[in-house]
C-alpha cells in the first residue's frame, strides 16, 4: 500500500517521490498517524470540478478536496489536487509553483489527521501547521 501519485488529464508534477514520502509519514506520525494508503491524484481544473458535482455537490473550482477513509490512527485516503489551480494561486500569492504545491499536499494530509479550516481559528491553526510542515520539508533537503 503506501503513498502513490497518480496523474489524470494532466502532466505528473516534478516530484521527489522518496522524500516526499519519508516527509509525509513525518507530518503524519506528528499527529499520531501512520499512513496505510493514501492516494494523491493530480489533474486539472474540469476533472476537480466534475469531481466536485459528483461527489460533493459543489459546483466550483477548488485546489483539492480529500476523501477519507481512515479508521483510528491509520491513514486511509485518497487526495485530489488541481494542478491549474494550485498554479494560479502560486501566481496569485507570488508564491514558487513549487512551494504552494507541496503546501496542498501538506493541506490534505493534515485535513485527514483532524485539522479544519472552516472558522478562522481552524484556518489559523491550519496554516501554522502547514507552515511547520513546509519547514520540516525544508529540513529533509
Amino acid at each position: 500500500m503506501g503513498i502513490t501519485f497518480q496523474v489524470e488529464n494532466e502532466k505528473m508534477p516534478t516530484l521527489n517521490v522518496p522524500r516526499e514520502t519519508i516527509w509525509l509519514n513525518s507530518v503524519a506520525e506528528s499527529y499520531g498517524r501512520r499512513i496505510r494508503r493514501l492516494v494523491y491524484r493530480f489533474c486539472d481544473d474540469e476533472e476537480i470540478l466534475r469531481v466536485n458535482r459528483e461527489f460533493l455537490n459543489h459546483d466550483y473550482y477548488t485546489d483539492i478536496i480529500t476523501f477519507d477513509s481512515s479508521v483510528g490512527r491509520s491513514v486511509d485516503a485518497d487526495i485530489v489536487i488541481s494542478v491549474d489551480t494550485v498554479r494560479s494561486n502560486a501566481e496569485e500569492m507570488d508564491e514558487p509553483f513549487e512551494r504552494e504545491l507541496q503546501r496542498v499536499i501538506a493541506h490534505g494530509l493534515l485535513h485527514i489527521c483532524g485539522l479544519k479550516d472552516k472558522s478562522l481559528a481552524e484556518r489559523q491553526e491550519m496554516e501554522a501547521a502547514e507552515n511547520k510542515a513546509l519547514e520540516l520539508w525544508a529540513s529533509l533537503s
